[in-house]
Formats: structure tokens, C-alpha cells, sequence
């Protein structure tokens, strides 16, 4: 593992720390000073400039007076600040580029800031834009006020494809949820937003050709035109694609409940309340069927400036046609042997739909087939496989696969995912970059936030930055910063953390709540199928729901553990937070949460003795490492759809009481010289910050 120095900068003469930026940028040279930004702060402009520019100089100066809570002016530019005095944020901009974002489009920038001002430079408004998002991460306190170290920044993006996938048909997602993710999107850099618009669940499109659509299918949630095309401009303004995404043949209920003569069998159908995968399909015997699609896709594509239509393709349960005597006659008839040759049909055809309308087909990976167009864009999404297939038949790519952010698994592991992964060269040049995906089966409106973010971030930086930035450690430090100024952005990942616990704890206590939340993590889809009868319609407002994916406070006592021997600080927030772990029994009165809340008081208490055996160097009683572990082993096992997170920190106080055991019989301290048993391997444990009795003197670890 590469750990790159350049991403580790001395803020005001403190212990050094990496740099709150994510992604990294390709090339970071730390300087001396730092530029201060105060009342008098001002963006100026100089090249060209157009109203994308100046709309985003104002968005800029507007989450800077956020950020800072410093008054300033709006921002329209150097015709109205140039008599200004102070710092100064020059743009300087050689083209205006695409009007629409394209793929491959030049996104480089150069930043350079000192003590008297700072310039960004840029080929394209594109390029700009990502410069901005930088200049903002990097404003933090320093010791007189607000200000930017002075540091010089080359950048460009590895992938030209960096997207997130957001599905809002199985829980309707408002237009205010999509514009505050849009603006998040652009904080971290990504340009692509695919936007999951049918399913089993829902329709949520307007269609004045096919007003049953959205009459019938939506349960009255659903975007009109004028919201599509605001949608559009949204993204636009901030560097993003928008791609439409229409499930078909398969997850095609919603259509089949307005149209029934589009479906494989007689109807009639109603919305799926459920979660799964369901037999009704598409018809592709009918000519009928590609007449309403030729209908449709030249409507919608009219809404959507991007080349690119996703057609989905994926998970087609073949039920229908085989019972369907026409379809099986039509197969008989055009020599098409089995119902993946009749999908690989209906591909085709829908290729074509799409070229007459001016736009490249996109697919999941089972839409791979030999009769496939060449120019067809393949979204990997079940492996490595389809990915090496993809680029050994012609086709770019885009990789989905371990960017799920639904499992809600750790950033580490989607950190730890490379999008080429070991593809073979030749093969590697196919892949345009990757999405993550956020299926929407157990997020509503209120908790979609927690659930993308600040993960995205993480994975933001795999799809930027060079693939040798992989340091875990570092990402966690930054992404801890990351998810505090993602809240200026507007996004609500911890905005609605308290209120639902606040709603949750009626009478009782939100602070023991809180207790208990932020020692959990939420399970994902995994967990949650099966563990109770999920609908659409139900509503998602338990503990599970208000709880985050990976908790912050876990990860950041998981590392103090392997500081307490030399960081007084980190010691003295591992006590606190054991101390009220092993305190909370009998103030949560939820009856699905007593259980979780007496594990988590049991594993505080487990926590605070092998913390007090690290802490006074006692001998570990023979045994209770593997009793406690055992009995660790069983707080292990999820409660209420969560899992006891804080588990993971007495695990690790565990394993260093016993280190610290090994390493007993081995290591005897005389006076300040260690004598110590060649074969251990373990770390010396003496307290720095501790001042040792003279038995410890002694004989101290």
C-alpha cells in the first residue's frame, strides 16, 4: 500500500494530519502560510465567462459565508468587487467547453494559493467548477480565523464516468431530495446522475402521450416534464449528466397496469406492494409493443439532452413467455431457441427505437449478448466476469459491482474496490468508469441521505483520484471532516439523525437514544429481507432506520485503542464512551431495544476492566479473554435489524490486554531499559502519559 506524503500538510504548527480533501487531487505541494478569508474575501474572473460560471460563483460564496458564518457579498464577480481589498480568488478560465457535460470532457484544474491571494485555472466552466469544490474543502479555523493553507494543486479525473445511480420508484424521492444530492454529487466531483425512474413500485414520469402511466402507476408521486427539464438544468449547472433510466421487459408492473396489452399474459395487474423480482414482462412477439416504445423513447428522450438511455434489462423471470403460446410460436417462428435469444431479441430491437431517437443504449450486464451493437454501454453489476466480457466483446463499461450502497457495508470496503480491479490491460481501456447505486426498497425521503452519504465520498475518491490512493486510515480521517462540510452542501446525512430519535424516544430518554445509536449500525438489504413483512407503503421510522450505516464514534475509538498507550486524550474518550455504554441499562424503554441495550451495557463493562488491565498492567486472570470474547460472540448477532457496533472496540481492548499478557512473559523494563524476549512481537505497552508506581518502574509492558 502506497501511502502518499502529499497528502499530509502542518496546519498551524499542530501534529500533522492529511488534508480535508476527498478526492485527493492527482498532485499536492503543501507551501508555507496560509491565505486568510474574512469579511473582505471576493472571487474575481478573468478569460471567459459565461452564466454557468457566474451562477456557481454565487452558489460558491453563498456555502462559504455557510461554512464560515462569515457576511459576504453575493458573488456576481469582478464588475461589482474590484474596488474590494483583501483576499482574492481568481478564476481564470480559457473556454466555456460543453454546453451540456459530455463524457470525456476536460475536467482538469489548477489551484494555487499563498498568503496574498489564489488563482484556479482552468481549460473549461467544467474544469472551474471542480476547482471550486477543492478551494472549499480546504477552508478550515486556523489560529486568527478562517483560512486556506497555501498549497499548490494539479488535477484530472482517472474515470471520465463517475455516477451515482438513485432509484425513486420503489419510495417516492421528492425534488427537493434530488437537487440536495445533485449538490452533494458535485461537492465530491461526480458527473453522472442515473436516475431509476419505473418498477415493479412505481412510474414516476410524466407522459402526456401515455397519461396512464403516471394516472394509474404512481400513486400520484411522480415528476412532470417542467420537473424533468428543471432536474436537468440543475445538474447541468454543476457539471453532472443526467441519464433516464426505464426498466424493460422485466420490472415492468407499473406499465402493465396502465397498458395490460404490452404484458406477456391477460391482466389485469396491480402496483407491487413488495419487494422481489416478479413475473410480469413485456410482450416482444408484439409488433404492437415496439410501436408504443418507438412512442414513448422519442417523448422522453426530447426531456433528457444526454446521449445515453438506459433500458435496465436485468432480472427477466421467463415465466410468462414460456407459458404464453404466441410468444412460443413467434420464438418457433424467427428460430430463436431459448428466452434469452428472445431477450437478445428485444435488445435489438430497442436498439434501434433508440438510435432513431438519437441516443446509445445502456443495459445491466445480462443484456450482454454476441448480437449485441458494439456501441451498446454495459453496467457491470454481478462481477468481474461480465466486466472481462464486456471488453472481450467491443463494449465499454461501467462498473457497479461493490459500489452497492443499499448492503450499507463499511466505506472500507468500497474503498478497497478498484474499478479495473485485475482486468487485463487490453481490457481495461473499455471501462469508462463506475456508479454506485442506491436501491431504494428501505429508504424513504428522510433517510436517503444517511444512506448515500458520506460513503459516496469514499467512492467518489476511487472513481478521481490515482488508483495508488488506498491508505484506509487516512480516508477515515478525512471522510470524518468530509461528512461535516457535506452538511453546507445541504444534504441531511446527519440532519435528520437526531430529530428521528428525538421522535423514536417520545417521553423517554433521546440522550440514552442517542447512547445506543451512535454504538449501532444499521443493517442493509441483507438484514432487513425477511426479518419483517416490508412494503412500500410501510412506513420506515424504527431505530433501524435512524441509525447509520457505519458509525463514526466506533470507528474513531477503534483506532484510540491503538493510541492509549501514548495519547492521554484518546484513553480518556475510550473510558467515557465505556462508562456510558455500561451505564445505559434500564433507560431505554423500546421493547425491541432492552435486549441491544444490555448487550451494549455488558460490553462496556467488559470494555472498562480490559481497559483498567491495559491501564495498571495487571495480570489478565487465566481464561478471560476467551470467556469475554465468547460472550462478546453473542452481542455479535443482530438485534432489531442492527448490529452492536461497539462490539468491534471491546474486541479490540480484548486483543490488547492479551498482547499485552504475551508480552509480560517476555519484556522486563529496568528502570528505563527495556529487556525484552527477542520473539515478541508485540507493542510496549507503557504509558507515556502515565506516571508509573515503582512496581511498574520495575516490571511495566
Amino acid at each position: 500500500m502506497l501511502r502518499l506524503a502529499l497528502t499530509i500538510v502542518l496546519i498551524a504548527g499542530a501534529q500533522a494530519a492529511p488534508l480535508p480533501l476527498m478526492p485527493l487531487p492527482q498532485t499536492v505541494r503543501p507551501a508555507s502560510g496560509a491565505l486568510k478569508i474574512d469579511a473582505s474575501f471576493d472571487v474575481r474572473t478573468a478569460g471567459y465567462s459565461d452564466f454557468r460560471l457566474q451562477a456557481a460563483i454565487q452558489r460558491f460564496v453563498a456555502r462559504v459565508a455557510r461554512q464560515t458564518g462569515i457576511p459576504l457579498p453575493d458573488g456576481r464577480g469582478s464588475v461589482r468587487s474590484r474596488d474590494r481589498q483583501g483576499a482574492v480568488l481568481l478564476i481564470d478560465c480559457q473556454s466555456r467547453g460543453n454546453d451540456y457535460p459530455a463524457l470525456g470532457e476536460d475536467e482538469s484544474y489548477q489551484l494555487d494559493v499563498s498568503s496574498t491571494g489564489a488563482r484556479l485555472q482552468a481549460r473549461t466552466v467544467t474544469g472551474a467548477l471542480r476547482g471550486l469544490e477543492t478551494f472549499a474543502q480546504l477552508i478550515g479555523p486556523g489560529p486568527e480565523g478562517f483560512e486556506i493553507p497555501a498549497i499548490h494543486i494539479e488535477d484530472q479525473p482517472r474515470f471520465p464516468w463517475r455516477g451515482l445511480m438513485l432509484d425513486v420508484a420503489r419510495h417516492w424521492m421528492p425534488l427537493t431530495v434530488v437537487e440536495r444530492n445533485l449538490d452533494a454529487m458535485a461537492a465530491v466531483k461526480l458527473n453522472v446522475f442515473h436516475w431509476h425512474l419505473s418498477d415493479d413500485q412505481g412510474f414516476r414520469v410524466e407522459s402526456k402521450r401515455y397519461p396512464r402511466l403516471q394516472q394509474l402507476a404512481s400513486d400520484g408521486n411522480f415528476y412532470t416534464q417542467v420537473e424533468i427539464r428543471q432536474v436537468v438544468a440543475y445538474a447541468r449547472d454543476r457539471g453532472i449528466r443526467v441519464i433516464p433510466e426505464f426498466d424493460m421487459p422485466a420490472h415492468t408492473t407499473t406499465w402493465l397496469v396502465a397498458y395490460p396489452e404490452l404484458a406477456s399474459a391477460p391482466g389485469p395487474y396491480a402496483i407491487e406492494r413488495k419487494w422481489g423480482v416478479f413475473e410480469p414482462t413485456m410482450d416482444p412477439s408484439r409488433e404492437s409493443t415496439y410501436a408504443f416504445l418507438d412512442a414513448f423513447i422519442g417523448e422522453i428522450a426530447a426531456l433528457f439532452p444526454d446521449p445515453y438511455f438506459h433500458i435496465g434489462g436485468d432480472e427477466v423471470v421467463e415465466t410468462q413467455w414460456k407459458r404464453s403460446a404466441s410468444i412460443q410460436t413467434f420464438m418457433r417462428e424467427h428460430q430463436l431457441k431459448t428466452p434469452r435469444e428472445l431477450h437478445a431479441y428485444f435488445n435489438r430491437r430497442l436498439e434501434g427505437l433508440l438510435k432513431k431517437h438519437g441516443k446509445t443504449m445502456i443495459g445491466w450486464d445480462e443484456v450482454l449478448n454476441p448480437d449485441l451493437a458494439s456501441d451498446t454501454v454495459i453496467q457491470s453489476w454481478r462481477g468481474k466476469a461480465s466486466l472481462a466480457e464486456a471488453g472481450a466483446t467491443g463494449h465499454r463499461s461501467v462498473v457497479s459491482y461493490g459500489y452497492y450502497l443499499d448492503y450499507l457495508k463499511p466505506a472500507r470496503e468500497h474503498y478497497a474496490v478498484d474499478p479495473l480491479g485485475d482486468l487485463r490491460p487490453d481490457l481495461a481501456t473499455s471501462v469508462l468508469g463506475g456508479e454506485a447505486c442506491m436501491w431504494a426498497e428501505y429508504v424513504s425521503a428522510e433517510t436517503v441521505d444517511s444512506r448515500v452519504w458520506p460513503r459516496m465520498a469514499a467512492i467518489a475518491e476511487r472513481f478521481w483520484s490515482a488508483r495508488e490512493v488506498t491508505d484506509v486510515d487516512s480516508m477515515y480521517t478525512r471522510l470524518e471532516a468530509v461528512s461535516r462540510w457535506l452538511e453546507w452542501t445541504g444534504i441531511e446525512h446527519r440532519a435528520n439523525y437526531q430529530p428521528m430519535l428525538d421522535r423514536l424516544a417520545g417521553g423517554g430518554s433521546p440522550a440514552a437514544l442517542r447512547i445506543l445509536a451512535d454504538a449501532s449500525e444499521a443493517l442493509g438489504i441483507e438484514g432487513r429481507r425477511g426479518a419483517r413483512q416490508y412494503a412500500s407503503l410501510v412506513p420506515l421510522n424504527r431505530f433501524v432506520d435512524a441509525v447509520r450505516p457505519e458509525s463514526e464514534l466506533v470507528e474513531r475509538l477503534e483506532q484510540h485503542v491503538a493510541r492509549i498507550a501514548s495519547d492521554r486524550a484518546a484513553a480518556a474518550e475510550l473510558r467515557a464512551a465505556l462508562t456510558e455504554w455500561a451505564n445505559i441499562e434500564g433507560r431505554i424503554s423500546i421493547p425491541e431495544l432492552t435486549s441491544l441495550a444490555g448487550n451494549l451495557a455488558a460490553a462496556g463493562r467488559i470494555g472498562l476492566e480490559a481497559l483498567g488491565l491495559i491501564e495498571t498492567a495487571k495480570a489478565v486472570p487465566a481464561g478471560w479473554v476467551e470467556e469475554k470474547g465468547r460472550e462478546l460472540d453473542r452481542m455479535d448477532n443482530p438485534v432489531a435489524e442492527v448490529r452492536l457496533a461497539a462490539v468491534r472496540v471491546v474486541r479490540a481492548l480484548l486483543a490488547a490486554s492479551a498482547k499485552r499478557q504475551t508480552a509480560e512473559n517476555s519484556c522486563v523494563r529496568w528502570g528505563n531499559e527495556p529487556r525484552c524476549n527477542r520473539s515478541a512481537t508485540v507493542p510496549n505497552w507503557t504509558f507515556a502519559w502515565a506516571r508509573p508506581s515503582m512496581h511498574q518502574q520495575r516490571m511495566v509492558l
